[in-house]
């Protein structure tokens, strides 16, 4: 891909689910097959929101012990001067690096709103999340491990910095992709390519479907139309 990544590139690739993005980026040979997306403790609490897709805002979370002096949430006002730094849209991905990750929701109601204030569209955690009717009704999207009730002593560790969710390094600026079927990076070489690929996968699948159902079906066909495909 030539020249900067632009949000009309990132919408016509938002049109299209998570297993076909997954699979146009493994028909583009960028990356290995086992990298890139993130695992299956990772889930999307609202499967019922159309895909997102953003710029990584990282960040590194505590909360099973009080924080340092100078480090509780309020005291923490510059983490939102950071996000404004990161493009548009932006999805927040942090990373709970307690030894008891979970054990307190960094996200709820209250923070999922200013988020979505700054610009964001979806919450990545390897940790917890709460207050999931009031979230889901402003449509904000929520990926993570568990539910909690209670955000516990939660706190910013850092932010800006490379965080690790169910497997997948994200670096901050890193183009994410996140549907009812899990979450992955995108690589920006291949942001322009990913619509056209998926387009022609899905009508190359299309054309499989359409001959399992059809009356004339046989083994020898399929060989035939798979060997045809390619």
């Amino acid at each position: 891909m030539t020249g900067p990544v632009n949000n009309e590139q990132l919408e016509a690739i938002r049109q299209f689910d998570g297993g076909t993005i997954s699979n146009a980026i493994e028909a583009c040979d960028i990356r290995m097959r086992n990298a890139g997306f993130a695992d299956g403790t990772i889930r999307c609490v609202f499967d019922d929101l159309p895909p997102v897709v953003g710029y990584a805002v990282t960040a590194r979370i505590r909360c099973s012990s009080p924080p340092p002096v100078g480090h509780s949430y309020h005291d923490r006002t510059d983490w939102w001067n950071y996000i404004l730094t990161v493009p548009t849209p932006r999805i927040v991905v942090v990373e709970d690096v307690d030894d008891r990750p979970g054990l307190g929701a960094f996200i709820g109601h209250v923070h999922a709103s200013i988020l979505q204030a700054l610009g964001c569209v979806a919450y990545v955690t390897n940790g917890s999340v709460r207050d999931l009717a009031p979230v889901r009704q402003i449509g904000f999207q929520l990926f993570a491990k568990s539910i909690s009730i209670s955000h516990a002593f939660v706190h910013l560790v850092d932010f800006a910095q490379p965080v690790t969710v169910g497997g997948l390094r994200v670096e901050s600026g890193d183009i994410v992709y996140g549907d009812r079927h899990g979450l992955l990076t995108i690589p920006p070489a291949i942001v322009s390519d990913i619509p056209r690929v998926a387009t022609r996968m899905l009508e190359q699948e299309q054309r499989v479907v359409e001959l399992c159902r059809s009356p004339g079906f046989s083994l020898d066909r399929l060989r035939s139309l798979v060997r045809q495909l390619g």
